[in-house]
């Protein structure tokens, strides 16, 4: 069959291709069902048809976990706003000026401590530090102990003068020291805190520098020890020139100056000495070198002590009349109290809590001097160092019924120190008359004041509340309002509203028996009389010896500010070292700065009891 081609030719149609194309048809329909049967993928459906509108997710995935967009966009807004919130503050807080609050002044005790200590700068002999600030005082003593052959000492410069002449007597310089270490041993906090601690270890290894020249320290034994340097001998109307009856500048002093030795009889000074080391020893524990130095001085001259016995100022002595020992038990047990904590050596411990030692103390006598803590007896401040031991360590059999004794018996002396029992008077304005109405009595109460906060301190460290006067029960409080109100009165707060610290307050002595002091620095020399008419002189001394605590008023709370009458106006180490041991347990305590140290002091006292055994070994079948 042909059709009519529309291009001009003929159109052919094939039947049998006509019937081939239905059947292909017919075919291909199949096919397609069967395609359109299976289920067509992502990149199908597109070609098929064509873009779609993709809904947004409602979910975040953060690899970790995934959260709700929702949530995920409020959670970084608010964190961005923080962020700018606290870059504006930031921003705001640096840009306004600050006005930063004002620490609270030093109270009345850390100014004291500041100017008691710059005492000790003043009666410095030998060649002075560049940095001693006192301008008035300049190198001195620097022959004391060169010269002379044939001697155990080589030079003696250095130490401190006792007071307002140029002695150097060495069992109240080694009182002063200990007293000074003690106080930085329990208190080194406080020092601290007052920017003082490296001024008092320096005073202090002053003093102890001095001391390990006074015998052979290097030794393992000894037969001498210098008791003093300088005389001070005025009897039968003795005119020779020495540093009582010349008044000269000690920088200007050119007359001979004998070294007092004791070879027999020392144990007094000797003990003493040890205690100064050893305590001194603790203090520079971080120098080991130093401090093995010390302790090893403190081990020869206590021995020699207890092998050469007897007191030192016992016969015509010199020191007889200035600084009388009545006793050298008393050293023994303090002394060998400070050689038992420099050492842990139980030897010490052992000698020392002795029932005999104790009642040749006199620890059993009372007397209208029991619990008197001063240069010359030392009981009251021993028994108070051991009762620390109880308190602290408890060490039991066999020390504990001796301890347990000094521990009753300063709690006894405790009670004495308070105004409703009547051991002791007190002058109308409230001073405690230790030494009952005799001249010079600040130097004792200070003593007292010191050892009261110290006590207080233990028991409150030791969580005890207070203690026991008899059946009555006082608390902790009550021994620092005594110690305070004695170191007020001192500061002022007394009937002539008069301070009796130099330089402290408006109002103080000004006419003080000290040599130094009262000589102007205008490169004059006075010779030994031509001083006199200084000391005689009524106007004030050219020379303000800051920090000194002069010996204080009578009976009747009355003072003479009169540079001749000594009684009244002379400081001594002694009791500018009591005065500081009493201001620093004082001071501070408004700004919690601490109370006592209570470790430190113990830091060579091995276990009082041997370590148990190790557990046996599991039994094995």
């Amino acid at each position: 069959m042909y059709g009519r081609d529309p291009w001009g030719g003929p159109l052919e149609i094939n039947t049998a291709d006509s019937a081939t194309d239905d059947d292909r048809s017919r075919n291909l329909n199949d096919l397609d069902r069967a395609a359109l049967s299976r289920p067509l993928d992502e990149t199908q459906q597109s070609w098929l048809l064509g873009p779609t509108e993709q809904k947004k997710k409602k979910y975040v995935d953060l690899g970790c976990i995934i959260v709700s967009r929702q949530i995920f966009v409020w959670t970084v807004g608010t964190l961005v706003a923080a962020a700018l919130l606290a870059g504006f503050i930031t921003l705001i807080v640096k840009t306004v000026p600050r006005h930063h609050p004002k620490s609270p002044p030093p109270d009345n005790y850390t100014l004291a401590l500041h100017k008691a200590l710059k005492f000790f700068n003043a009666q410095k002999s030998g060649k002075l530090p560049k940095h001693n600030n006192v301008s008035w005082r300049g190198n001195s003593g620097l022959q004391d102990g060169k010269g002379e052959t044939g001697s155990f000492y080589k030079d003696l410069v250095g130490g401190y003068y006792d007071a307002g002449d140029a002695i150097k007597f060495n069992f109240p310089m080694a009182y002063a020291m200990t007293m000074l270490s003690w106080s930085v041993i329990e208190y080194s906090a406080k020092y601290e805190a007052a920017g003082e601690l490296t001024h008092v270890k320096e005073l202090i290894k002053w003093g102890t520098d001095y001391f390990l020249k006074t015998f052979n320290s290097t030794a393992d034994s000894i037969d001498d020890l210098v008791s003093q340097v300088g005389s001070g001998n005025t009897d039968d109307g003795n005119t020779d020139p020495n540093d009582h009856y010349c008044w000269m500048r000690p920088e200007d002093m050119d007359y001979k100056r004998p070294v007092t030795t004791c070879n027999g009889g020392c144990s007094d000074l000797a003990a003493e000495m040890a205690a100064a080391l050893a305590s001194a020893s603790i203090v520079f524990k971080d120098n080991k070198e130093y401090s093995k130095k010390l302790v090893h001085g403190a081990k020869v001259v206590y021995q020699f002590g207890r092998t050469r016995r007897g007191r030192y100022s016992a016969g015509t002595a010199e020191s007889s009349k200035f600084y009388n020992s009545s006793m050298y038990w008393d050293e023994f047990i303090w002394g060998g109290a400070w050689m038992y904590y420099a050492t842990g050596n139980v030897t010490y411990l052992n000698l020392i809590t002795q029932p005999t030692m104790a009642k040749h103390a006199g620890a059993f006598w009372g007397g209208p001097y029991y619990g008197v803590f001063s240069w010359d007896n030392k009981l009251a401040g021993a028994q108070l160092l051991l009762s620390r031991l109880r308190l602290f360590l408890s060490p039991g059999y066999p020390y504990e019924e001796i301890l347990r004794t000094f521990h009753n018996q300063t709690s006894i002396v405790m009670c004495s120190y308070l105004p409703v029992f009547n051991k002791f008077n007190r002058t109308n304005g409230g001073l405690i008359e230790l030494n009952h109405g005799a001249p010079q009595p600040l130097q004792y109460s200070v003593n007292a004041a010191f050892l009261a906060t110290l006590y207080s301190d233990y028991l409150d460290a030791a969580d005890t509340p207070g203690w026991y006067c008899g059946p009555n029960f006082y608390s902790t409080s009550v021994l620092r309002d005594f110690a305070r109100s004695q170191i007020d009165y001192i500061l002022g707060k007394n009937p002539r509203k008069m301070s009796y610290l130099v330089g402290f307050g408006t109002k103080y002595p000004k006419h003080v028996h000290h040599r130094g002091a009262s000589i102007p620095k205008n490169k004059v020399k006075y010779n030994c009389k031509g001083g006199w008419k200084w000391r005689d002189s009524k106007k004030p001394n050219p020379n303000t010896i800051e920090g000194a605590m002069v010996a204080g008023p009578d009976k009747r709370d009355g003072f003479r500010d009169v540079r001749m009458n000594y009684n009244y106006t002379e400081p001594t180490l002694a009791g500018n070292a009591g005065l500081v041991a009493a201001l620093v347990a004082l001071s501070g305590e408004a700004e919690a700065t601490g109370k006592i140290d209570k470790n430190t002091i113990f830091s060579a006292v091995p276990p009082l009891f041997p370590t148990p055994p190790p557990p046996p070994a599991p039994w094995k079948p």
